[in-house]
């Protein structure tokens, strides 16, 4: 069985969102949503960022169509915020919707390991050894970020539950960015290595409980640092905003002041 997670009809993605082009073989609509998903992963398109449909049109020499067929799929991934009269925007991040995303990982991916350790055999526990090593040795984020998910696809693949790999494939995807947060510093990928190999040694030594627990251990810690990293980042661009205002009152009290003082003394 096939360990990719990917969308079915996923080409490489472009290096950047302002050069990608179509590819007539693919589906339009399909083609556009991957790249914009990948521009939105990579940073390239932000949180908030105006998705503008005569733009993107125009960029893939396409009519309107395929773009709001493109934009409708990824506001149901959580990608992209639809609004009435105000447009497509890249959906902001949540702290709460990051760590839902891990713990629904959890649960599913506990239950996948345990149907499929029973199942893997030398070659399959090979393959898992070698994505293993090869997420270790990447030192790119946005490379390690596909490394970690066939790492993890491997693990599970001889369970042989197309539905369950349909929807755990479907968390990773919209879990991406959020990981991106926790690969931005080293000691975090050192972590997430180490965690993964004792999930290896587990699964090679046939230790369903340890492999279970270690799974959804590794997954709810990412989210629960990732929320946290959320919540503190809105917390201190929340208490500047307070700051600012105070700030500008003030300024503006004192002007006030001033004119009456002036006023006063004609």
């Amino acid at each position: 069985m096939s360990t990719d997670l990917s969308s079915p009809s996923a080409s490489p993605a472009p290096s950047s969102f302002r050069d990608a082009q179509f590819e007539p073989r693919q589906s339009t609509s399909r083609f556009i949503a991957h790249a914009l998903r990948a521009a939105i992963v990579e940073g390239a398109l932000t949180p908030g960022e105006p998705l503008r449909q005569d733009a993107i049109a125009r960029q893939f020499s396409v009519s309107a169509i395929p773009v709001r067929e493109a934009f409708r799929q990824l506001e149901s991934e959580g990608w992209v915020t639809i609004e009435p009269n105000r447009g497509a925007a890249v959906s902001p991040q949540s702290a709460d919707e990051a760590r839902e995303i891990y713990e629904i990982r959890a649960s599913l991916e506990s239950l996948a390991i345990g149907i499929a350790i029973g199942h893997h055999t030398p070659e399959t526990l090979a393959e898992c050894k070698r994505l293993l090593e090869a997420a270790e040795n990447e030192p790119d984020p946005a490379l390690y970020v596909m490394r970690n998910e066939e790492f993890h696809a491997s693990l599970y693949a001889p369970a042989n539950r197309p539905h369950l790999m349909e929807l755990i494939g479907q968390m990773h995807r919209r879990g991406e960015r959020y990981l991106r947060l926790k690969l931005g510093l080293p000691i975090h990928k050192d972590s997430s290595d180490a965690e993964h190999r004792a999930i290896f040694d587990a699964l090679a030594a046939r230790d369903i409980e340890a492999a279970q627990t270690l799974v959804a251990r590794h997954l709810l810690a990412t989210g629960e640092l990732i929320h946290r990293f959320l919540a503190d980042a809105q917390a201190q661009a929340e208490s500047s905003h307070i700051k600012k205002k105070r700030r500008t009152r003030a300024a503006s009290g004192s002007a006030s002041s001033r004119t009456t003082s002036r006023q006063a003394d004609r």
